[in-house]
């Protein structure tokens, strides 16, 4: 997958609608929470999927995210990955 967001000032991993339906996800857990978007909108969140399998350079990850509805992040990306992700893979910056 090409079109992934690292941000590590984000406190979540997202996953969009679209990306879900694509690869047959299912919803881990129902999340009746609103989100603040880093430009301060409210979004609703859809749900969670929790311990998804991702592999990232041949290193496989355990990775929790929430569901978004499509138009929540740039078009161009269909999943973020924030600091949860960053803390589990040792990220570390230079």
């Amino acid at each position: 997958m090409e079109d992934v967001l690292l941000d590590g000032g984000s406190n979540v991993n997202i996953i969009m609608e679209d990306l879900k339906k694509k690869l047959g996800l299912p919803i881990s857990n129902l999340a009746p929470y609103t989100f603040r978007m880093a430009n301060q909108t409210l979004t609703k969140l859809i749900g969670l999927i929790q311990n998804l399998k991702v592999p990232i350079h041949g290193i496989l990850y355990i990775v929790t995210f929430i569901l978004v509805k499509n138009n929540v992040l740039d078009a161009n990306y269909s999943m973020l990955l924030g600091c949860p992700w960053l803390r589990d893979a040792k990220v570390t910056c230079d």
